[in-house]
């Protein structure tokens, strides 16, 4: 059953290959994969061998993955391919070309032979080169020593995808320096140039400077971040227990002063003096000589 199967196969790929041969119609493009860079100009090749054919149909698409659109149809550009493609037989020349032109290109050809309706089609991809946009840093403006400190740098626009360097106090830092020892003293960083980062572990105050970033992908000149500074200061210990003795000897000189105005009662409240309701000797009398 199995051996039945290939022979089928077999069979009607010699009946495709017939086919073309006989009645002459192919499609295939010169170049599956074009890059440009961008504002230049980019060929989409699609060629096509056809003999004894007739009504001969050319419609390009653009293959996306929410769908299909329409690039050339009934012998007109569609879209924002209007004034700036032409037709070369069934090729397309594109000039000015954007970064929003890069993606899958699909080229279908029919046409009438003697056996029927026929088509073929075949697929360009088109890559746009774009220059590096000017990267975003962030670099902290203080940091202490002794802590983890990472410094970010990212563009997001050239194509292919940049990579970066960083630079301090205008010399620039190496890829993989692990752990070195300069006259300075010890300095410990990790750098990404994929990503961008530039992590310190831990900072030390020889690394505060003024750091900038460069991001280059080959197209275009490089470009770089505006400079930063970075102050990194040592903890100061000793200021910190000056500072707690300081406040201890507030918060128990407050205590003994609490406790020295309650023991000599400056706290305690004041009895409340009653009214008097004895009547004076003079206004009994005379009260009572009224009455009479």
């Amino acid at each position: 059953m199995a051996r039945r199967r290939v022979l089928l196969l077999f069979l009607a790929f010699l009946g495709s290959f017939y086919y073309h041969k006989a009645y002459g119609f192919d499609v295939y493009t010169e170049k599956e994969h074009v890059t440009a860079r961008e504002f230049e100009e980019a060929i989409l090749s699609c060629i096509h061998k056809a003999k004894k054919v007739t009504n001969l149909r050319i419609e390009w698409k653009k293959v996306r993955s929410s769908g299909v659109s329409f690039v050339y149809y009934n012998r007109t550009f569609v879209g924002n391919f209007t004034g700036r493609a032409e037709m070369w037989n069934s090729s397309i020349r594109l000039r000015n070309v954007t970064r929003h032109d890069a993606g899958r290109y699909r080229c279908e050809i029919s046409a009438a032979t003697e056996q029927g309706q026929n088509a073929a089609e075949t697929e360009v991809s088109l890559s746009v080169l774009v220059p590096p946009a000017l990267p975003v840093c962030v670099v902290p403006s203080s940091a202490m020593s002794g802590t983890v400190i990472e410094l970010r740098c990212k563009e997001n626009e050239g194509f292919p995808a940049s990579k970066y360097k960083w630079y301090r106090n205008g010399i620039a830092l190496l890829e993989n320096p692990d752990s070195r020892r300069g006259k300075k003293g010890r300095v410990s960083y990790t750098m990404n140039t994929m990503t961008g980062t530039l992590q310190f572990n831990p900072v030390s105050n020889n690394d505060t400077g003024e750091y900038y970033c460069e991001a280059a992908n080959g197209i275009g000149p490089p470009r770089k971040c505006p400079v930063k500074r970075m102050q990194v200061d040592d903890l100061n210990v000793g200021g910190i227990i000056a500072a707690v003795v300081i406040v201890s000897l507030i918060i128990a000189s407050c205590g003994l002063g609490v406790y020295y105005a309650q023991t000599k009662g400056y706290f305690s409240s004041k009895k409340n003096s009653k009214p008097s309701t004895t009547q004076n000797e003079n206004d009994f009398k005379h009260t009572k000589s009224f009455i009479i």
